[in-house]
């Protein structure tokens, strides 16, 4: 059991270092001696915790995106804050994810294209899972009354599609900051559920 756990951890050690390195390169410049030398292991090392780089792109993928997803769901059972609050701090998550994690968010746009038969469906059922949460939020601001929305699933799609494009136009160096734009995105989601 202890030698499994040193594996898991040793795997998640990869893992985040893979995400860095892949955010850093881009998904299509990154190989896999890239990330062996920023781990300062040899490329057959990282063979025994991966099958290929689609296999570590593939966990790389669904690290992040589960990861995201932990967050959103710890906001969603907060019970002291307000509908809108909720989805405020959910919007500034995804932005936060989007921009931070943004060649692993990416191959969420076209996983048919990123993804094997065997990798998708899993990957599809942690997407939509995690649009759902959005859902929730969603339809908690229109039962305490906080939200006037009569179409919810196009509202979410509307919501996930304007923050999911912040990765091809955002710059650090741009007018605005990251906190300002969370601050913006939310001010104006929230202007479209009101």
């Amino acid at each position: 059991m202890r030698k499994t756990l040193k594996k898991r951890l040793k795997k998640d050690q990869i893992l985040f270092s893979a995400v860095s390195v892949i955010n850093r390169n881009g998904y299509e410049n990154t190989t896999m001696e890239d990330i062996s030398r920023e781990l300062q292991m040899t490329k057959g090392s990282l063979y025994y915790y991966f099958k290929n780089k689609d296999d570590l792109i593939y966990q790389c993928h669904t690290l992040v995106l589960s990861l995201a997803t932990k967050e959103l769901e710890d906001i969603l059972q907060k019970e002291d804050i307000t509908a809108e609050e909720t989805l405020r701090k959910m919007v500034s998550t995804h932005i936060e994810y989007a921009i931070e994690e943004r060649e692993i968010f990416n191959l969420i746009f076209e996983p048919k294209s990123t993804f094997n038969k065997e990798q998708l469906e899993p990957v599809l059922k942690l997407r939509k899972y995690y649009s759902r949460l959005f859902d929730e939020a969603i339809q908690q601001g229109i039962d305490h009354k906080e939200f006037q929305v009569k179409d919810p699933i196009l509202v979410r799609m509307m919501i996930l599609g304007a923050m999911n494009w912040v990765q091809q136009w955002y710059d650090p160096n741009g007018k605005l900051s990251k906190s300002e734009l969370k601050e913006r995105y939310g001010d104006y989601i929230i202007k479209l559920v009101n």
